[in-house]
């Protein structure tokens, strides 16, 4: 089952200068842009939750070898800080990303197998999961 919102860590915070010479170009001088550099949670595949299945949802990183482990995003995208919790049971792997030295992870540690979203960190996260309250849409 999907989840409603797409989850990534943030692993820098990025003050740029963007110069676009390009044919499209409008301001030929340097524009200073804020970005994120994240690394990507995907879905578990066959697990099901939610509230019938009195499940949390969750995650996974995004192994490495895939063209979309890794992004930037505009701060603006960002609704919510969310916090996740390991699924202890599941392990931990070295399977995702490389061993070694990384801005992703410290080079002592093992990424989690995977983590579930924690829905009842806030009532305003509560409140998104299943859209009821005021300003969460149906």
């Amino acid at each position: 089952m999907r989840t409603r919102f797409p989850y990534a860590q943030v692993l820098r915070a990025l003050h740029v200068n963007v110069l676009h010479i390009g044919p499209n170009g409008r301001c030929r001088s340097p524009q200073d842009m804020e970005l994120l550099w994240v690394r990507w949670l995907g879905v578990e595949p066959q697990y099901s939750w939610g509230f019938q299945e009195a499940w949390l949802p969750k995650v996974g990183f995004v192994p490495e070898g895939d063209y979309n482990a890794f992004g930037f995003l505009h701060p603006s995208f960002i609704i919510h800080g969310c916090h996740l919790i390991p699924s202890f049971s599941d392990g931990r792997t070295t399977a995702l990303l490389r061993q070694g030295a990384s801005v992703a992870r410290h080079p002592t540690d093992d990424d989690r197998c995977s983590l579930y979203i924690n829905i009842f960190a806030d009532r305003d996260m509560f409140c998104r999961f299943p859209a009821i309250g005021v300003g969460h849409e149906v």
